[in-house]
């Protein structure tokens, strides 16, 4: 039970990893990075509200403040997939996923000055080497192979502080109210983000096409299940922690490269790779074991 908050949000990123790896076969596919966001979210809002109306009365919240944070938290996601896959085609996958995983870096020194965590060698340590190990994975250490715009740069990092806004709007609306309802007006406010910024008409058309059943997928597991996940395990988890955790999510995606789109990993990647499994697994059991 003590790591279970770290564990459902390792789950989540896991989910978050997998759904990459759907959403990459679907950009081949020739979909829209906007509209496939947008499935992603509207599938698991409709998830959300049957759960919500399961038992209505318990989990409807009054307070303005927990839907003001809950629809940030939504903001947040919107941005975080919105920018992420505009750096994606500006720059490079590698920038991308470099760029967005400065979060944990913006969650500290948010959480410093708030004085919701103490700053510690041991927090910026482990954040630098998780960072070392998603550059060696996604080989964004090669400038010559790595594609680079100012657009690009900025949207990556635009993703990174999105990735921020929705850690702490998922952290403070879990304290007050109960997760189906936090994550039903999340996810209100991220579809009709996206719903005023996507082509319609694409958008039309996945409803009558053979790649339904993976639009459903990535929303039902990408969206539904990792976010009931997470917004369960962050109640039991300091932000600093949460954001370096979900760091596991590009090990994931790349796996998933590997097993089932034939991807290879060079020797540089697999190391990159276990920088951020061990770093991030020392980091959560000396977080915890802090709380005991």
């Amino acid at each position: 039970m003590r790591y279970r908050g770290a564990g459902l949000i390792m789950l989540a990123a896991i989910c978050w990893g997998i759904s990459g790896g759907i959403g990459d076969i679907l950009i081949n596919k020739g979909w829209d990075p906007i509209v496939i966001s947008f499935y992603r979210g509207a599938v698991a809002w409709i998830c959300f509200i049957a759960w919500f109306f399961f038992h209505p009365k318990l989990n409807w919240i009054t307070s303005s403040r927990f839907h003001i944070w809950s629809l940030l938290a939504g903001a947040g996601v919107a941005g975080n997939f919105t920018f992420y896959f505009l750096s994606i085609q500006a720059s490079s996958v590698a920038v991308a996923v470099t760029l967005m995983y400065t979060a944990p870096v913006f969650v500290l020194l948010i959480s410093f000055l708030l004085r919701a965590e103490r700053s510690t060698w041991f927090k910026w340590t482990c954040i630098i080497v998780v960072l070392m190990g998603i550059i060696l994975l996604t080989g964004a250490y090669d400038v010559e192979s790595v594609s680079t715009s100012f657009f690009g740069t900025a949207a990556g990092i635009a993703a990174g502080l999105s990735y921020t806004l929705f850690i702490f709007g998922f952290k403070n609306a879990s304290v007050i109210g109960k997760p189906q309802a936090s994550l039903m007006s999340a996810f209100f406010s991220f579809c009709l983000i996206l719903f005023l910024i996507m082509d319609k008409e694409q958008a039309a058309q996945v409803l009558t096409s053979n790649d339904i059943g993976w639009f459903l997928l990535l929303g039902i597991l990408g969206a539904g299940v990792s976010f009931i996940l997470y917004i369960i395990g962050i109640r039991w988890t300091a932000p600093t922690t949460a954001s370096m955790v979900a760091m596991v999510e590009p090990v994931t995606a790349s796996l998933f490269g590997v097993l089932l789109l034939g991807n290879y990993l060079a020797g540089m990647q697999l190391l990159g790779m276990v920088l951020i499994l061990v770093t991030t697994t020392l980091f959560s059991v000396k977080q915890t074991s802090e709380k005991v």
